[in-house]
């Protein structure tokens, strides 16, 4: 944006407007340590274009993930975006305010939202989506906090495989509100350990969440349990990935309750992780309990389409006691941008999508697997991310590879302690071939 000069008068004025006497007060909140306490260093009296330059060759020092072989993955995904993505969902017709309160000027909001909501609940195979979620860890915050609601009950089960930074989002969502969070160790092969479960559902239990594959990309079995969570009185929260439902089973069809993911891969670029797009879908009997807002279709007065909020249970729109969740945003550019994607790929090309990031990823693996001083972690079942053990701390080896132009994972050490240095989260999408793979192996060798 341009750069819009203030005199020494106008920072007063604003000042004032504000209640405070300085900027420090306004940037109270901000630890000192975090604050820019000095000019930049740029030299005085340079033109606009030399000014420019500097700039640019100071951005050049970054290293972003476009700009080399990229294995990062960690719920936010490498995928092609076809430049049709873009070009459509830049059109006028989706550009309308992010609230679409006046229907009669937002039909084409209105509309892809719908539509949006349609591919939801066809991936989920649960009948009820919403659009208005800001990312998948605010999203399953959201689903805990329903299902506390819905049951009366105060304690839901978190299993180890569930993503961190979820885990630590719905951590703080549940600050404050008397529910207690407890957490289900996983088996030898990576997933829910079934019997220690079973072991911890008790008349308290709100609900059990289940992320499949989990952060170690590990596929789970839902299905094995959920007749006892459901028997304990409990609601099954899915964590999705929406990729991965091309080819494994939908949650509504191993009896979820609530399902929730991350859309970011479904036409939107990393862009140093985000902006993201939560989606949720539930059963018909907790549809008012659903926060956010639902779309539906409809006919006008003259028997044409027409597109209606219909329900909307923020605190904005009714009786604050009554209102399930103060969020507000329907992510429209990225919801438009998920509703172009799945509609260009189809359901042909959907499944093709998913058949290449499995065969890939299993294909990487087996190549790693042959690596001296390299492994598997699991041996369960994955999708298309996997965790490697390795010779030596997984950080150097990420240093070492990054040297020779590969982002190869994340190591596991930065979420769960040292006790995981020697793990690296691996992930593979489409855009990888052969030729990256043999990168990678060629840049771990050498490391391990």
């Amino acid at each position: 944006m341009p750069y819009t000069s203030h005199t020494e008068d106008d920072r007063l004025k604003m000042l004032h407007a504000l209640g405070i006497e300085s900027e420090d007060e306004l940037f109270a909140s901000i630890p000192v340590e975090h604050r820019l306490r000095d000019l930049l260093a740029m030299e005085t009296g340079r033109t606009e274009p030399e000014l420019m330059r500097s700039f640019r060759e100071r951005a050049a020092a970054n290293r972003p993930a476009a700009a080399a072989v990229s294995f990062l993955g960690g719920g936010v995904y490498d995928h092609a975006v076809p430049a049709a993505v873009r070009n459509i969902a830049s059109r006028p017709e989706f550009a309308t305010a992010y609230t679409p309160y006046q229907a009669e000027v937002s039909q084409g909001t209105l509309q892809v939202i719908f539509e949006f909501q349609t591919h939801v609940s066809r991936l989920t195979e649960l009948p009820v989506a919403n659009a208005s979620m800001y990312d998948a860890a605010t999203a399953l915050a959201e689903a805990v906090l329903m299902a506390a609601r819905v049951t009366r009950r105060n304690t839901v089960l978190l299993p180890a495989s569930l993503n961190p930074r979820y885990r630590a989002v719905v951590e703080r969502y549940c600050e404050g509100q008397s529910i207690a969070l407890r957490s289900v160790p996983l088996s030898e092969a990576g997933d829910i350990d079934a019997a220690a479960l079973r072991d911890r559902l008790d008349e308290s239990v709100a609900g059990v969440v289940v992320q499949t594959p989990g952060y170690f990309g590990v596929i789970e079995k839902p299905w094995t349990f959920s007749d006892a969570v459901h028997d304990a009185g409990a609601l099954l929260v899915a964590v999705t990935d929406p990729i991965s439902l091309s080819i494994l089973r939908a949650p509504g069809s191993w009896g979820a309750d609530i399902a929730v993911g991350e859309a970011q891969p479904l036409g939107g670029d990393m862009n140093f992780g985000g902006p993201l797009l939560g989606i949720m879908a539930c059963t018909n009997k907790l549809i008012r309990r659903m926060p956010g807002r639902i779309v539906s279709a409809s006919t006008d007065v003259d028997g044409r389409d027409a597109y209606v909020l219909t329900l909307q249970t923020r605190e904005q729109h009714i009786r604050r006691e009554k209102a399930s969740s103060n969020i507000c945003s329907n992510q429209g550019l990225m919801a438009t941008r998920a509703t172009v994607y799945l509609s260009l790929l189809g359901e042909t090309g959907f499944v093709e999508l998913g058949r290449s990031c499995f065969a890939a990823a299993h294909q990487l693996a087996a190549m790693i697997d042959a690596l001296d001083g390299y492994g598997l972690r699991y041996r369960g079942p994955f999708f298309r991310e996997f965790v490697v053990t390795c010779r030596r701390d997984a950080s150097d080896v990420v240093h070492a590879a990054r040297e020779r132009g590969v982002f190869a994972g994340i190591p596991l050490s930065r979420y769960f302690g040292p006790s995981r240095r020697r793990e690296l989260l691996v992930a593979v999408t489409e855009k990888h071939n052969t030729a990256d793979f043999e990168l990678l192996c060629e840049a771990l060798a050498p490391a391990g």
